[in-house]
Order: structure tokens, then C-alpha cells, then sequence
């Protein structure tokens, strides 16, 4: 599989896993704009692509304006002729209870991660589709998106909408060929390494230690360099039947999230009462409801130490 000719940008890609997406894109060939809003991260980025063998180019700004998405589907154009590939993965979290949550904390991160995919999007689709280039757009989700997390309201609802978006952007650029997918994460990220349930995966992780066994293959819970091969698949022209969907990864699993159909389906002759439902529903929901404690299986006994 190669990416020789493609030119990528990849949103928050000064370290972390968006460094890992690029480092990875980079490698299968892809020339890739690194993006991030400290220039010395940014400039490391690229350094290390570039000490690599790869080719690669920072643009310092902010994502989420207009503007900084117009600079760098322009950066990608001018310096390497086109644009084949974006990776929307720039982030930030404000984490607090829903009533502790001020405007701020819900507007920076919803401006970052949801604003920041559109704006992103839109400007990159209008560049494919004028230039009749059959490019790939990859957003990055969270499992958060999925099934809610305790203290994320902003992220959730921006890890959420991400997935609609995509799923709408799938629909809407299928005629010109360009494939719009989301990516969910199941790796050790700065959000992870604040939940105590995972302290012994981020641990081996941060000490170049072998992930233990019931994260990696039980819980499909990884590192950035599980994640970053499904990228580059989704970035080569081997994808290009694979659109709309959801993806999480990490670990030892792949799995598709929220597929676009019912996971049950009940019918009541007449229409759902309320009786019918104080009735029927619980049972209809059954193992598909979750409680926030049976959310994560219980660690092994010399995990849970």
C-alpha cells in the first residue's frame, strides 16, 4: 500500500496520536502538513518526519477558524500541488460535572473539535470536488462520542456530532468520490491517563512496556501505533469503497460503532401507548442498556491492585 504522490494534512499533529497519524502517513509516502498551536511542537513534528525520510511542512494556528482552514488546504496546494487527504484530530478538553460547566468550557471545546472538523472539512471537500481529486477525509472521534463519559458534556456532544457529520458528509460527496470516515480512538491519550480504571495500561504505555493483555485484546484498548495503520488504510486508494462509517480501533480489535441501523426493532398494533411501554420497553432494551457500572468489566485481580 502506498501513499507516494497524496498530500495530507492532519489537524493537531504535534505529538500525541495526531503525530503518530502523520509520522504514519508520511511513512506509506503521503508529503503531510503538520498543524498545532505551538510552534516548537510543530517544528519538532515535522523534524521528526522529516529525520525520518518523510516530507513535511508546520502550520502554526489554531483550529476551528475559518481562516486557519483556508491557510491550510493553501500550505498543502502551494507547497506540494495538492491535496488528497485530511485528518481532522485537533482537540482540547475542558472536563467538569454539567453543573459546574461554564460557556467557555462548552464553547472552546465544541468550537475546537466540532467547528474545527467542519470548518476543516468544508474547505478541503470544496478543494477535492473543484479539482475532481477522489480524496479521503478521516475525522477523529472518541469512544466519549459513543457512550458518554462522566465530566465531558462539551466533548461528548462534539465527538457525537463529529459522527453525524461524517455520516451526512458520506452521503454528500460519494458522487465525487471522496470517501468521509470517522476514526475512534481506543488508545492511552491525555483524556485516558486521567481514568484510574486505566492507570495500569497508560503506565506500560508511557514506560515503553508491553501493554497488559486484558486491555489490549479484552478491552481493544491500545496505543497510538495501533491506531495509525487503519489511518493510512483509510488514506489509500484500497478505501475507496469504504465511506460513512465509524470506526474504533485499538488493541487487537476493530470494531464498527453506531452502524446507521436499528439494533432492535419492536412493532405494537396501533402505536405505543404509555401502558404498552411501562409493559414492553424495559425488556425491549435488555442487555443493550448499560448502567455507569457495568460500563467497564471488572480488572483482573493483579490489575486492580
Amino acid at each position: 500500500m502506498s501513499l507516494t504522490g497524496k498530500v495530507a494534512i492532519v489537524t493537531g499533529s504535534g505529538r500525541g496520536l495526531g503525530l503518530a497519524y502523520a509520522q504514519e502517513l508520511a511513512r506509506h509516502g503521503a508529503s503531510v502538513v503538520v498543524n498545532d498551536v505551538d510552534a516548537a511542537t510543530a517544528e519538532q513534528a515535522v523534524k521528526t518526519i522529516t529525520d525520518a525520510g518523510g516530507t513535511a511542512i508546520a502550520v502554526v494556528a489554531p483550529v476551528g477558524p475559518t481562516e486557519t482552514a483556508k491557510r491550510l488546504v493553501q500550505t498543502a496546494v502551494e507547497t506540494y500541488g495538492r491535496l488528497d487527504i485530511l485528518v481532522t484530530n485537533a482537540g482540547v478538553l475542558r472536563d467538569t460535572v454539567l453543573w459546574k460547566m461554564s460557556d467557555d468550557d462548552f464553547d472552546t471545546v465544541i468550537g475546537v473539535h466540532l467547528r474545527g472538523t467542519f470548518t476543516c472539512v468544508r474547505e478541503a471537500a470544496t478543494y477535492m470536488r473543484e479539482n475532481q481529486i477522489a480524496g479521503r477525509i478521516i475525522a477523529i472521534g472518541s469512544p466519549t462520542g459513543q457512550r458518554g463519559n462522566f465530566g465531558q458534556t462539551n466533548y461528548a456532544a462534539a465527538k457525537a456530532g463529529i459522527v453525524g457529520m461524517v455520516r451526512t458528509w458520506a452521503l454528500e460527496l460519494r458522487k465525487a468520490e471522496i470517501t468521509v470516515n470517522a476514526v475512534i480512538p481506543v488508545a492511552a491519550t491525555a483524556m485516558t491517563a486521567t481514568v484510574p480504571y486505566f492507570a495500569a495500561a497508560v503506565e506500560a504505555e508511557a514506560n515503553g512496556e508491553p501493554m497488559p493483555a486484558f486491555f489490549r485484546h479484552d478491552l481493544g484498548f491500545g496505543t497510538s501505533d495501533d491506531v495509525a495503520p487503519l489511518i493510512a488504510y483509510l488514506a489509500s486508494d484500497a478505501a475507496a469503497s469504504v465511506t460513512g462509517q465509524a470506526i474504533g480501533v485499538g488493541g487487537d480489535r476493530i470494531q464498527l460503532w453506531s452502524h446507521p441501523e436499528a439494533v432492535v426493532t419492536a412493532y405494537h398494533d396501533g402505536g405505543w401507548s404509555a401502558t404498552a411501554l411501562e409493559a414492553e420497553f424495559p425488556e425491549l432494551v435488555g442487555a443493550h442498556q448499560q448502567s455507569v457500572g457495568e460500563r467497564f468489566p471488572p480488572l483482573p485481580e493483579e490489575l486492580a491492585r
